[in-house]
């Protein structure tokens, strides 16, 4: 997940994840042009969080929540 610290859609993330019982890999692109850029050609996108499961781009947390809602996300989860 790339993120920032303060940013509350990553910390709702976070949340999420550790209530799943999953580790982050985070990636904090606070201050830093060349991770951001990173973020940026990865996912198309340029706001924070943005989050991949399995190398696969899911988007930020609304997404993620759209998935976790749908009972989606578990599934993505268990997959490799």
């Amino acid at each position: 997940m790339y993120g920032t610290e303060f940013c509350s859609y990553c910390m709702a993330a976070r949340m999420l994840f550790k209530k799943k019982g999953i580790d982050v890999d985070e990636i904090s692109v606070s201050g830093d042009p060349e991770r951001f850029e990173e973020m940026q050609k990865m996912s198309g996108r340029r706001s924070v969080p943005q989050i991949f499961i399995n190398d696969n781009a899911i988007g930020g947390f609304d997404e993620l929540y759209c998935l976790e809602q749908s009972g989606d996300l578990d599934e993505l989860l268990t997959q490799e």
